[in-house]
């Protein structure tokens, strides 16, 4: 995933002069996880710019440079760190064009890694999806593919309008499969049906997806259940058609996230599934979340992310009921 979300940039640098990439360590170190190797030397530091370690700073600057005619491609070296500029990407970025009365817009693309698994200290395992959703006027993007992650990326670069684009940490290097050559758009707004579902869904997004893959893998070897996976892969606008249609096939429905569980996206889910598809639900929809903590030390990482033995009990709870 990391390398299609580099040579993603590249490319969409290549296509239009004005695509600039902004964020700590993004040039010189060609970024933490080194999503942006490379772009310096190839583009030039006037293309590719160092910025200091403020939040706010990057992400006020990249409004400006929108309103400007430039198209940033921001980076936030941890998604916990974005709150430092939550007045920045809520109260400016998000609703430039409500506010001037659609005269103005901001072509920015604000990359972000997400979510824990590989061990990092404080702050940067926060999964902070929700409070962005909720967001008008703010596209919410979170790939589970290398594949997708070009698609996705690209097509949020050419959007008029901001895109958050959350990308999980663990799926960096573990994410891989084949990613088509050239340009390659993938829509946003359009869920995946991973799995087609019969007897239950899983819906996920992100670096949940594998786990409710190895789940319904679990369900099918133990209890010869179908069960389908559903990757959102986008928060904001939701896929309400597609979440409709699988949750009246299957009747029984989990959906999984890495966030705390009070308030996180899941429950809107959750509510859109009972708004559209309730008479078609033969068992109470379930959510497995981390817990309501914040993200906690290294060592206990793991047993407060969900894994597959917590979506499996989620299923044969709903298949039971």
């Amino acid at each position: 995933m990391v390398a299609a979300i580099r040579d993603t940039i590249a490319e969409e640098m290549a296509r239009d002069e004005r695509v600039i990439v902004l964020g700590e360590d993004v040039g010189r170190n060609g970024g933490v996880f080194r999503a942006t190797d490379g772009l310096l030397d190839r583009f030039g530091d006037t293309r590719v710019v160092d910025m200091p370690i403020s939040e706010s700073a990057i992400v006020g600057a990249s409004v400006g440079l929108s309103v400007a005619g430039l198209v940033p491609v921001t980076e936030i070296q941890f998604a916990g760190f974005s709150l430092q500029a939550y007045h920045q990407l809520v109260g400016q970025l998000a609703r430039l064009r409500y506010r001037s009365r659609g005269t103005l817009h901001c072509q920015v693309t604000v990359r972000a890694p997400y979510g824990g698994g590989v061990r990092t200290p404080e702050h940067h395992a926060d999964s902070v999806e929700a409070p962005y959703a909720h967001t008008p006027g703010l596209k919410v993007v979170v790939p589970s593919t290398a594949a997708d992650a070009k698609g996705m990326l690209a097509s949020a670069v050419r959007d008029p309008d901001p895109v958050l684009f959350l990308e999980p940490i663990p799926l960096y290097r573990h994410a891989r499969d084949d990613v088509p050559e050239g340009e390659h758009l993938v829509e946003l707004g359009r869920a995946r049906v991973v799995r087609e579902p019969e007897d239950a869904v899983v819906v996920a997004w992100g670096a949940m997806v594998p786990i409710a893959c190895d789940a319904a893998d679990v369900l099918a070897e133990r209890r010869g259940a179908v069960v389908g996976v559903v990757d959102l892969r986008t928060l904001a606008p939701l896929d309400v058609e597609t979440l409709a249609a699988v949750a009246e096939r299957a009747g029984r429905v989990v959906v999984v996230h890495e966030a705390p569980l009070t308030a996180g996206y899941g429950a809107e889910v959750v509510a859109t599934i009972q708004e559209e598809a309730f008479y078609s639900l033969e068992a109470p929809i379930r959510r497995v979340a981390g817990y309501d903590l914040p993200a906690p030390v290294p060592l206990v990482e793991d047993w407060c992310r969900p894994d597959t033995a917590r979506v499996v009990a989620a299923l044969e709870a709903s298949l039971d009921a």
